[in-house]
């Protein structure tokens, strides 16, 4: 690995650490996120990946990224990660359609793209804890707006040497993702509802990790936190790969020629997901335009067309849970690299989010936005392309990249762009059966497993392995919280498990 690259937190405490010290803390201790000081660029041309195995592509951009990790660690870490669990040696196959092209990243255990990352997270929190010679517990404090709880809870359970904890909001996630969170075995995990939306799960996470108290009481009892979120490096570094190996199939698919800029449009709530997509293009992938598509919660819409993040707006629940959010954290992030690294800009810039629900990003960040195009679908248009896209060419999308799919119909209506672009497919349709079910006119059976059934019957398409027999699992979890005592949730699990 030619390149040394340290990491700095958002906020600017000025502290450097390296990937490892990144990947295990989470969070920095200013409540900053963790960036890379500078991008490093592509390691190799995306034209020598079109024989490359998705784990060799992911080890090579992963050591662009954590480069006091060897290559050895990498190399075990991703081939550890992506083996059988996926129902595909292709891990993450890019399927052609008669207008775009989609990454289908669901091909994993809990048939959701979060699998991509926390397929490989443990394996690298597990090299990391072993490089900085760490003797404390890791326990994983996690919020989820559906998909990311369970593939943490799967990715996580009984890995020696850690607890994982997840909070999700009762009434804000399908009732496929809560059954998958709430059946979920392993001695170390721990999953709680709230009464309240992501925002608020996100909120109590992120109140746990900035209260130093509560870190010093905890690290008394040889336990010390860090995140499955993308707000952890060692989840978002992975999700670059899969944008570099789809490109590099592309190419190998004869659909683009070598060096040719495509679009890549994404379904985001959080920003992680189209945070990796423009990582990727600044390492030297040929991107022409990053489409960022929202549904009725359109805060990341109105923030690209204006500069205003403006998080005061009703909370609407939607046929994509996933997406239900208003304050989308790897923003952060994304603010740091446009302002030039200007970490107090940054912090100045989401003190005021916390205070007052909303921050003008200013002109010099406003101009740098103009790669981005923001996008917004309703669940009406959104199921009726779904519905379309099934019925004229039987491809079958769930309601998240359905809503990408309309944002970027939209997009080459109103711009004229014909440049080919990839869409993110980001979970299984069969993880919102009911959505899906009502789009495509088929009947709603008297639970979301008979209505999965009935998609099976109606399309042939096999249900995924991880979701066919989840009726049949015991409940192990089923703890509702108020949205104010995540910190006495966390403390009563982590307890529990100190004491067993």
């Amino acid at each position: 690995m030619d390149e040394n690259i340290n990491y700095i937190s958002t906020r600017g405490d000025g502290e450097q650490v390296k990937s490892a010290a990144a990947v295990i803390r989470g969070l920095a201790p200013d409540r900053g996120l963790y960036v890379p000081e500078k991008l490093p660029a592509l390691p190799c041309r995306p034209a020598d990946l079109k024989e490359a195995s998705y784990k060799d592509v992911a080890r090579k951009i992963l050591g662009a990224f954590l480069t006091d990790f060897t290559e050895e660690e990498l190399s075990g870490c991703a081939g550890s990660a992506y083996d059988e669990k996926f129902d595909t040696p292709a891990i993450a196959p890019v399927v052609k359609t008669g207008k775009a092209y989609f990454l289908e990243l669901w091909h994993g255990p809990t048939a959701a793209f979060k699998d991509m990352a926390l397929s490989i997270l443990p394996w690298l929190l597990t090299a990391a804890v072993r490089k900085e010679g760490e003797q404390k517990k890791i326990a994983i404090l996690t919020a989820t707006s559906g998909d990311t709880g369970k593939a943490a809870l799967a990715g996580f359970a009984d890995v020696p040497g850690t607890e994982v904890v997840v909070f999700y909001p009762k009434d804000g996630v399908s009732v496929i993702q809560e059954c998958q969170m709430l059946t979920q075995t392993g001695g170390n995990v721990h999953v709680y509802g709230i009464r309240g939306n992501f925002d608020d799960a996100q909120t109590g996470v992120k109140d746990v990790f900035g209260d130093a108290s509560f870190a010093e009481e905890l690290a008394s009892g040889g336990i010390r936190l860090s995140s499955a979120n993308s707000i952890n490096i060692g989840r978002l570094a992975p999700q670059v790969a899969y944008y570099v190996y789809a490109y590099a199939q592309m190419l190998a698919g004869g659909w683009i020629a070598a060096g040719e800029q495509i679009n890549i449009c994404v379904p985001t709530g959080n920003f992680g997901n189209i945070l990796a997509a423009w990582y990727a293009k600044q390492m030297g992938l040929p991107v022409n335009r990053l489409i960022c598509a929202s549904n009725e919660n359109k805060v990341l819409t109105d923030f690209i067309n204006t500069g205003v993040y403006d998080a005061r707006r009703e909370f609407i629940l939607t046929s994509s849970p996933s997406m239900d959010i208003l304050v989308s954290s790897n923003l952060e992030r994304l603010l740091w690299h446009l302002s030039g690294g200007d970490s107090k800009q940054v912090r100045k810039l989401m003190t005021k989010l916390g205070e007052s629900g909303t921050y003008d990003a200013g002109a010099g960040i406003k101009a740098a936005l103009n790669e981005f195009y923001g996008g917004c679908a309703g669940m009406a248009e959104s199921h009726a392309a779904l519905s379309t896209l099934w019925r004229e060419e039987n491809y079958l999308l769930d309601t998240h990249t359905a809503v990408a799919y309309t944002v970027y119909l939209g997009y080459r209506v109103q711009s004229g762009d014909d440049t080919k672009t990839l869409i993110a497919s980001t979970a299984s349709p069969y993880k919102f059966a009911g959505s899906v079910a009502g789009a495509l006119s088929l009947p709603v059976g008297k639970n979301e497993f008979q209505t999965i059934r009935n998609i099976e019957i109606a399309t042939g398409l096999p249900v995924p392995e991880s979701l066919s027999a989840l009726d049949t699992r015991a409940v192990i979890h089923g703890t509702i919280i108020e949205k104010t005592a995540v910190k006495e949730a966390v403390r009563a699990a982590l307890t529990a498990a100190a004491a067993g």
